[in-house]
């Protein structure tokens, strides 16, 4: 773990944040609920724009349902390759926290859309963060501090980044946040271990964490939409 580890601090309305650009999809004209949901590493706010209609169910509210685009810029371990990311990844090893600077700053960008959907009218109580990998390890280290009570927390394929920080640096009003977290057994880029490190370590925290594995590789599986299907309705009831 890098030792040079600054205080993340989420200011609901922190000014001089770039936003984001996003794609919105709403399953009635008067949303109550929103999910913004983190794409990852190399993809865009288009990956999880198909399954939608596959999370819903008879009697859901209306949802927003709002993926960003990550930033675009170089990533060390594709040889410096210009793509979108939510921060560097230097290598694949344990602690992929080097880029604590572009880290930092997508969490205040995605804090920045949670702040977007207060104005909106969505009480913070009915709102989801989501993430699938790297987009996942931003989900974490924003939806624990983020310092209005939120409905829920998923990270598929993920892991933790600075994670005794993040202990540290949880806000009170989410620490009793229910979490679903899934994984790949067969993951080749994201060890299901990572996975359930995320999973023991909230439950050590004091989270409600739902746990599961399949038999997958770095992606989703229709069982594990099935799964948070059925999660986000205990969430949003």
């Amino acid at each position: 773990m890098n030792t040079q580890e600054s205080a993340i601090t989420i200011q609901v309305d922190r000014p001089g944040v770039p936003a984001l650009q996003t794609v919105e999809l709403s399953t009635g004209a008067a949303p109550t609920a929103a999910v913004i949901w983190l794409h990852g590493l190399g993809a865009d706010g288009h990956d999880f724009e198909p399954i939608v209609p596959h999370l819903l169910w008879p009697g859901a509210p209306e949802i927003r349902f709002v993926f960003p685009h990550a930033p675009v810029r170089p990533v060390t371990i594709n040889g410096g390759m210009q793509m979108r990311a939510w921060y560097d990844i230097v290598d694949l090893s344990l602690g992929r926290d080097h880029d604590q600077q572009g880290i930092a700053e997508s969490v205040h960008q995605a804090a920045a859309l949670v702040a977007r959907e207060r104005k909106r009218g969505i009480a913070s109580e009915r709102i989801i963060i989501a993430g699938f990998s790297q987009g996942g390890a931003i989900a974490l280290q924003l939806a624990l501090r983020y310092p209005e009570t939120l409905a829920g927390l998923v990270a598929l394929s993920s892991y933790l980044l600075m994670d005794q920080q993040l202990g540290n640096e949880r806000h009170q009003a989410n620490r009793a946040l229910p979490v679903f977290v899934g994984h790949g057994l067969s993951d080749p880029m994201v060890p299901c271990f990572l996975g359930q490190q995320v999973a023991g370590r909230l439950r050590d925290w004091g989270h409600d964490v739902e746990w599961h594995s399949y038999p997958m590789q770095h992606a989703v599986c229709p069982q594990e939409i099935a799964d948070l299907s059925a999660w986000m309705r205990k969430c949003l009831p």
